[in-house]
């Protein structure tokens, strides 16, 4: 994938891998600094294929080499190679806003169509605001449209926000091939790097996390945190 491809040439190509956690819910990376990523569900039986090839030999490694496994098809790996990358990016705060990505896309999805890539908490809240909302999900529910829809629905959105796990399952760069130029593309959830690279694709505004308290995030994931659950991080906003 190209974006991902200048994602690995945008951030630092240097140190190491000091710690790895990867929890039920939530994947954490310590290099320079903490990335996150959402730990995917997998389904399938690992009695004969490890899912994470080096699980156990992680830490030590080259920062830069372990980046690389967002290439991979497993989507746990993706996941370490994701947080990875998020914990290789020098965020400047100066270029973000403190501002939420349910709020972003209620104001500019009001009373427009809304497609939504991933089944937020903040679905119905959004319903209240919006038009029209689809949402399409790998795993829908009642209500949710199935992830064979976002070629019919995402081109008719006026706002889209697609879940940073499209990183993950490498479907990013499809989506956004579908959001129509003139309508506003937000990318959103704590795998989402935060970096203007993504602005060269036809995103709008990222929303993503900064972890602020390394120790904290990685006690938290190692303890079976979900995202909500985990402290010491902050969630912040990149416009265009």
């Amino acid at each position: 994938m190209k974006i991902l491809e200048d994602l690995l040439s945008s951030i630092r190509q240097d140190g190491i891998v000091k710690d790895v956690r990867q929890g039920p819910f939530q994947t954490a990376v310590l290099t320079h600094n903490c990335g996150l990523a959402a730990t995917p569900h997998e389904y399938a039986h690992h009695q004969d294929i490890a899912p994470v090839k080096e699980a156990g030999k992680l830490i030590g490694k080259g920062a830069l080499e372990v980046a690389k496994m967002a290439y991979s098809s497993s989507l746990l790996e993706a996941a370490v190679g994701m947080a990875t990358i998020n914990s290789l990016l020098e965020v400047d705060e100066r270029n973000c806003v403190a501002l939420n990505a349910k709020d972003l896309i209620a104001e500019k999805g009001k009373d427009k169509k809304v497609a939504l890539i991933g089944h937020f908490p903040f679905v119905p809240e959004l319903r209240q605001v919006v038009k029209e909302l689809w949402v399409i999900e790998q795993h829908p529910r009642e209500g949710d449209f199935a992830q064979g829809k976002a070629e019919s629905l995402v081109p008719q959105a006026d706002v889209i926000g697609i879940t940073g796990t499209a990183f993950t399952n490498h479907t990013i760069e499809h989506l956004l091939n579908l959001c129509r130029s003139e309508a506003y593309v937000i990318v959103l959830g704590g795998t989402t790097p935060l970096s203007p690279v993504l602005f060269d694709y036809g995103v709008d505004a990222i929303s993503g996390t900064k972890v602020i308290n390394p120790d904290t995030v990685l006690q938290c994931v190692s303890q079976g945190a979900t995202f909500r659950q985990i402290k010491g991080t902050r969630l912040l906003t990149m416009r265009k």
